[in-house]
């Protein structure tokens, strides 16, 4: 019979502060803001010529860029946003023009985006973790009361892969109703560099998993389901040695010893996501 785990689920590891001197500097330092802009971003506040015919665009993509990143920091409507940006450059007494809401709201729409993950060097331990994310429409009420608000309406899902050190190398977002494991291979094929570990939960138990993790010669650490049987084919060397040790050892006993626990590296990064950028989409398309 397998042994059964004497540690409860919930239960967490309780921390106590003791050098509260560096503690309460960190809160303090908190809520300190600052504010830089480069040379190089003022030089390009303004945009190119295009060569073409019609009128041409008074502000670059930079410029848009910039008043996004503040508009999502500080959760501001477009008009706030504004307001904000002119403010700073009075303040540092910068002479340039900000866009008005109008222009943000409609040059967002078209707005490209490439994020440049942190390159890494050596071998990569991928932690994998998915969240779900509002989408901003009308409201509880108002979809309460008269049902649905559109296609907008709804949620959709983040899928997170960071390293070992917390950092997000890895991103994809589906709608809500795509499986943890279906997003597996997009996030694994956008991982720059040499994956030799991977961690997930119990939702990425799947054959195609298993089979990828194989074929990239990772070492794949997830749990398997409740009452799972052994497996044939590519990757069940692991699952099976995985699913002997839980029968011998219980599950909580093999999740010390294999490192699963390293799995909520993803959720803290998923924590400060949410807590910077917030837990809902304001982009309609």
């Amino acid at each position: 019979m397998p042994k059964r785990s004497r540690v409860h689920p919930n239960h967490k590891t309780q921390y106590r502060v003791t050098n509260w001197a560096e503690y309460d500097r960190g809160l303090v330092s908190r809520g300190s803001l600052t504010v830089w802009f480069t040379p190089a971003a003022l030089a390009t506040w303004k945009a190119r010529k295009n060569g073409r015919r019609g009128g041409q665009r008074r502000y670059s993509d930079t410029a848009i860029k910039l008043a996004l990143q503040l508009r999502l920091v500080f959760s501001l409507p477009w008009r706030q946003t504004e307001g904000l940006l002119g403010s700073l450059f009075t303040l540092l007494k910068i002479e340039l023009d900000v866009p008005d809401h109008t222009t943000l709201s409609r040059r967002s729409r078209s707005l490209r985006i490439r994020l440049c993950a942190r390159p890494r060097r050596g071998p990569i331990h991928l932690v994998i973790d998915a969240t779900g994310l509002k989408v901003f429409g009308q409201g509880e009420w108002a979809r309460a009361k008269h049902g649905s608000s559109g296609a907008h309406a709804g949620w959709r899902k983040l899928h997170l892969g960071v390293d070992d050190e917390g950092r997000i190398i890895t991103a994809e977002l589906t709608d809500a109703d795509v499986a943890d494991a279906s997003a597996f291979v997009g996030l694994l094929r956008k991982v720059r560099g040499r994956v030799t570990k991977v961690t997930a939960d119990g939702a990425y138990d799947r054959r195609h998993v298993w089979e990828l993790g194989a074929e990239c010669g990772a070492r794949v650490i997830i749990p398997p389901r409740r009452g799972a049987i052994m497996m044939r084919g590519r990757g069940s060397k692991m699952r099976n040695r995985h699913l002997r040790r839980i029968q011998e050892a219980g599950r909580a006993h093999w999740r010390r010893e294999s490192g699963q626990h390293q799995q909520a590296w993803a959720e803290n990064s998923i924590g400060r996501f949410k807590r910077i950028l917030g837990p809902q989409l304001r982009a309609r398309c």
